[in-house]
């Protein structure tokens, strides 16, 4: 059963009581120490909480946001909510999108549109894809799932809005992060139902010989090394003691800002300045988005649960899969790492963008999308 959902209604008093927290902020005992290299420049997050406080015009965005082409789904009494963007064409491909972390349903919709209606964007007609945007459960408006160890899991869920609510018998499926384990599950579990699947980032293999690695795949994994010891501090938090950094976001709406805001700069190919890639509204609806909702810690549960095992593996993907790296994404696989689990038909690396494709280079990725989907349809 699905209906037009009326999103967003934050009351007055809401709104006042984020004001008062953010201009009460109590600020940690500064360092000796400049720059980002030691977490979130304190100068950046001061300029970004003064301006949320005071100037951010929420209601603007919450308008925007109620515009938007939302609906409520019930998938066998999970509630899901999604955006859907009618394609121009008759003929039009369906397509599931799905975001990562941090980010939301709000940063697809660019690039929705850029698919739903083509001509708009100098492209044609005839390549026009019906797009639907979940929010994955625990984000934003879809509710998490009521058990951690009970199915479905998401990808069943996406399968099941897909196929059984809207009616696709064949759908295609893009997502990167977090949605990229999400589409990669959906093209593996039903290749009766999914055409291909779009990736900008894959899963590694289950097992592989190591003898058997090459000089560039090694070059790679060394890379993927460094990164985890270097930057991957809030994986390794979210996948074991999730709920012990949760008290302190929920509770403090500048520490949620903190949290989120430095990974839209290190991920992102912003070249260190946040704002030539996000503006300053862009971050705090993000951010808003969040703390309104309640939802950061359950933003964290796919780490936990991938953590835990309770999520399955990937561990062959048949369907055709495009592979799109964005330069200043997190990891860039060699298309042989990426074809020991997926059948890999398409392997794109754009000249510029990062983790947050669809939102800095939504162009590109749609155009990559396009090319690769234009042969299923």
């Amino acid at each position: 059963m699905t209906h037009h959902a009326p999103v967003l209604a934050v009351p007055e008093t809401e709104l006042n009581e984020l004001r008062s927290r953010l201009l009460n902020t109590r600020w940690p005992t500064p360092w000796p120490a400049t720059g980002w290299e030691v977490g979130t420049e304190s100068g950046e997050l001061r300029r970004l909480v003064t301006y949320w406080a005071s100037e951010y015009d929420w209601r603007a965005h919450e308008a925007t946001i109620n515009a938007l082409p939302s609906h409520l789904a019930d998938i066998d009494g999970t509630p899901v909510h999604y955006l859907r963007f009618d394609g121009e064409h008759p003929g039009a491909l369906p397509i599931v999108l799905t975001n990562g972390w941090p980010s939301s349903f709000l940063e697809l919709t660019t690039l929705a549109r850029r698919l739903a209606t083509p001509s708009r964007y100098g492209g044609d007609a005839a390549d026009a894809f019906t797009v639907i945007v979940p929010s994955l459960p625990g984000f934003a408006f879809s509710p998490q799932r009521p058990s951690l160890t009970e199915p479905p899991q998401t990808h069943e869920i996406w399968h099941r809005l897909m196929h059984d609510e809207l009616g696709f018998e064949r759908y295609a499926a893009h997502g990167g992060d977090l949605g990229a384990g999400i589409t990669s599950r959906l093209g593996e579990a039903h290749p009766e139902a999914v055409v291909g699947i779009h990736l900008m980032a894959i899963a590694g293999p289950v097992s592989y010989d190591k003898t058997g690695v090459t000089t560039e795949e090694q070059e790679y994994l060394d890379t993927v090394a460094v990164w985890s010891a270097e930057e991957g501090g809030y994986l390794h938090e979210q996948s074991t003691r999730p709920l012990t950094l949760s008290y302190g976001l929920a509770d403090s709406p500048t520490g949620l800002l903190a949290w989120i805001v430095e990974k839209y700069r290190a991920w992102s190919d912003c070249g260190g300045d946040l704002s030539s890639r996000f503006s300053d509204d862009f971050l705090l609806t993000q951010a808003s988005l969040y703390w309104f909702t309640g939802t950061i810690s359950t933003s964290f549960r796919p780490y936990y649960e991938y953590a835990q095992r309770l999520t399955r593996r990937v561990e062959r993907v048949n369907v055709p899969t495009a592979l799109a790296l964005f330069p200043a994404d997190l990891t860039q696989p060699p298309r042989s790492w990426a074809e020991r689990t997926y059948n890999i038909t398409r392997y794109t690396r754009m000249p510029r963008g990062g983790h947050f494709a669809a939102h800095e280079e939504p162009e590109l990725l749609a155009h990559d999308l396009t090319e690769f989907f234009r042969a299923h349809r």
